[in-house]
This record gives structure tokens, sequence and C-alpha cells, in this order.
């Protein structure tokens, strides 16, 4: 080869080893992940492939080029080893960096919360909204931990163990990870100290919940709780059924209910405490943190007897007379009788 073409010949090498190298550069350490971008994140679902990311990049707005990223993906393996979760990219992040973060699994953890809830259809709705289970497995997870637990738990009972409260999780945690999780939560909620105080009262975690979700259920007035609670625990120990209307309610399966009638009284449930004395079963909603101390905090006194206030303020008035408690009885079903003739009254004005 003449000189001049050997030149010529190392010139164009040159230029295009230059030409890659800057090109390689470019690729690996340009930002090219939300360019002039606010921070955001990016969800993995299970099962996602190489193309899924791709269109979620590219149809996100995340990526600038989508073709450097997708060529240093694939000389890095990512296109293979796509790992799901709740990832956050960076404003101006380099192809190499977005990847360090996707192959590396370390996710933005998700921020679960539950309460309100009275049946564990409802709590699943609720516990798995940003994550990637469906309702459906984490019911079914429950179901499973119910039946083999050694915690004592039942599908019963279960509800319990849910501590109301919000919790980190990752996006992509698997159903019988996170009831273990919960299982710890309920296990580091259930303190020495709360452990004796429920002792002493002669019950167990468990049906110190299930006392505490009837509780909940009667009253909104935080101040009555601990009163409601010893009323109920006077009647745990001298054996007279709790006659708790929301049991009732819960046993119906109608929520709706506003006045509990004889025929209610009348279902044979385990969870009519009018017909059977004791504790039912299970929790008939999931008792709240507040609750369940007031349980274990509860006022003593002599009350047996409680009903609403006639003047309709939430509060109840409380006895251990049962004639008082007829008369208690009977001004607010007289003050209840008055506000439905005005309220047909006004409904016949309009």
């Amino acid at each position: 080869m003449k000189p001049n073409k050997l030149l010529i010949f190392f010139l164009l090498f040159s230029i295009l080893l230059i030409s890659l190298g800057y090109y390689a550069y470019q690729i690996c350490y340009t930002p090219n992940i939300l360019v002039e971008k606010e921070n955001r994140l990016i969800l993995i679902p299970e099962d996602a492939t190489f193309k899924t990311v791709q269109e979620k990049l590219y149809e996100g707005n995340y990526v600038r080029d989508l073709m450097s990223f997708s060529f240093l993906a694939r000389l890095t393996g990512y296109d293979e080893n796509i790992k799901s979760g709740r990832f956050i990219l960076k404003a101006n992040m380099t192809n190499l960096q977005a990847l360090n973060v996707l192959k590396s699994g370390i996710q933005e953890p998700v921020k679960i919360t539950f309460n309100n809830v009275r049946i564990i259809p409802e709590l699943s709705e609720k516990i798995t909204r940003n994550l990637g289970m469906t309702p459906d497995q984490f019911e079914a997870a429950v179901v499973k931990f119910a039946m083999s637990n050694t915690m004592g738990f039942t599908k019963d009972n279960v509800m319990a163990m849910f501590i109301p409260n919000t919790y980190e999780v990752y996006y992509n945690v698997l159903p019988d990870a996170l009831i273990r999780r919960m299982g710890n939560e309920y296990e580091n909620f259930w303190t020495d100290q709360r452990k004796e105080k429920a002792k002493k009262m002669g019950l167990t975690p468990i049906e110190v919940s299930i006392l505490a979700s009837i509780v909940q259920a009667e009253t909104v007035k935080e101040s009555e709780a601990p009163i409601i609670a010893g009323l109920y625990l006077n009647r745990l120990k001298t054996g007279i059924a709790l006659q708790a209307d929301p049991t009732l309610k819960f046993a119906v399966g109608d929520f709706s209910i506003k006045r509990v009638l004889n025929e209610h009284k009348e279902i044979d449930s385990p969870y009519n405490t009018y017909k059977y004395a004791g504790l039912p079963p299970g929790p008939i909603n999931m008792p709240e943190i507040n609750s369940i101390d007031a349980v274990l905090n509860y006022s003593p006194s002599d009350y047996i007897y409680m009903c609403a206030k006639e003047d309709f303020s939430g509060y109840h008035n409380f006895t251990n007379s049962y004639n008082e408690h007829l008369r208690n009885a009977s001004r607010y079903q007289n003050a209840l009788t008055i506000e439905q003739r005005k309220g047909r009254a006004a409904a016949q004005k309009k």
C-alpha cells in the first residue's frame, strides 16, 4: 500500500474510532433521562418485557433518545434481566445511571394505608391499591395464612392481625411476604405492656381487638370509648349477653341498618350477641389503635346498660339500673319519633 493511501486509511480509521468513542461516550454519559424535567417514578409491572419498558419510557416521555438507551440496555444485558418494581428516575440522568437503577432493583417504597374496613374483601381492595398484586391474590394469601399460622388466627378473627396505620413496602412485594410483614407489625404493636393489660382483664390480644371493634362501632366519641369498654367488660364478667346492635348488623350483612328490630335479634349467628353470650368469634370491623387502647385502658364502673342520648349528640346515657335504662330508652324513642314526624312533614311541604 502506498504511503499516501496508508495515511488516508489511518486518518479514516482514526476518525471512525474517535466518532465511535464519542458516540459511546454520549450513549453512556450524556443526560438522556427526563432532560430539563422533574424527577419521576416509573412502574415496571410483573412479567414485563424489554419492549414493555421501551414503550413506557417512550410513551411517558422519560427518554430523549430511546435508540441510545436501547443500545446500551442490550449491551449491558438489561434487556434479558428486567426487574419489576416502582423506581425513581431523576432529571438529567444518563442512560448508564438509569440502567444502574433499573438493573439493581432498588425501588422507591410504596406507602400503604388502610382503615375504616369491616371485612376482608374491603381490606384487600385498600391494601393492594398501589401494589403489583391483585385483591384476589392478597385475599387468597390471607385465607392460606388463616389456615396454617401458629399465632391463633382463624378465618373469623384474622382481621385482628391488621393494625391500621401507614406502612412502606415495595410495589412488587409478594402476597405471602406482605402477610408476614403485617404479622410482624402486629407483634411489634402488642408490646409486653399491652399484653400485660390484656392478661389482667382476662382477655387475649385477639379478644381485646374483637371487643375494640364493637366499642368502635358503638361510638364516634373518643371520650366515651373507655366507658363503653368498661360496660361490656362488666357484662362479660357476669355472663350477661353483650346485646350490641352493631354485631347484629354484621350478622345480617347490612351495615346500612339504622334501627335494629326484633327480627334482627332472632337471626341465628355467632355474631348475634343478643342470642349468644360472650364475644363473637371475630372483629366486626378493623379496630383503630385508639379503640384497642380504649379497651386496654377502660374506665371501671358498675354500668351494665347504655342508650343513645335523646339530644342526638352522639353521646350515651349509662346506668346499672334496668328501670333507669328503660326510662332512658323511652326518652330516646320519643325524641326519635318526633324527629321522624318532623322529617315527614318537611318532605310533604316540598
